[in-house]
């Protein structure tokens, strides 16, 4: 994983940490403890699908930049599905509050989704390598 990798992973914690947390008090305040069980899961499902689709993301555009749009797109379309299908599979779970487990999902989700914006955009990272600037090519020649 590269360094500016690394940093957007980091970013993308660093937002989501503290909507997880709020979440988490408010589920449990208002739902109580199947509130706070509902919460804890819809933390561990985004902190799972997101992180895991951002290593997708690394490890599919590592050898080939240029599929850095096509890919991110496919990977966030999967990311949310996958967040949708959790969402109607425990709608109706009897284990834990299912508008504390949506809302906290939801909420966490977005914040992670606009802390990977965020440092995606602040990284700069470059999709060219530079240092072959204006070498002529062999077929000019």
């Amino acid at each position: 994983m590269l360094s500016s990798d690394a940093r957007i992973l980091r970013g993308c914690a660093l937002v989501a940490t503290p909507v997880g947390i709020l979440a988490v008090v408010l589920s449990t305040v208002l739902a109580g403890s199947k509130g706070l069980v509902g919460a804890l899961v819809a933390l561990a499902v985004v902190v799972v699908v997101f992180a895991g689709g951002f290593a997708a993301l690394m490890r599919l555009t590592k050898d080939k930049p240029q599929l850095v749009m096509t890919a991110g797109l496919l990977v966030y379309a999967v990311q949310m599905l996958i967040a949708g299908v959790f969402i109607v599979v425990f709608k109706h779970a009897s284990f834990f509050n299912g508008k504390a487990f949506g809302f906290s999902l939801l909420a966490t989700l977005l914040a992670w989704v606009g802390g990977q914006v965020w440092f995606t955009l602040k990284s700069k990272t470059l999709y060219v390598d530079p240092s072959l600037g204006d070498k002529p090519n062999d077929k000019d020649n």
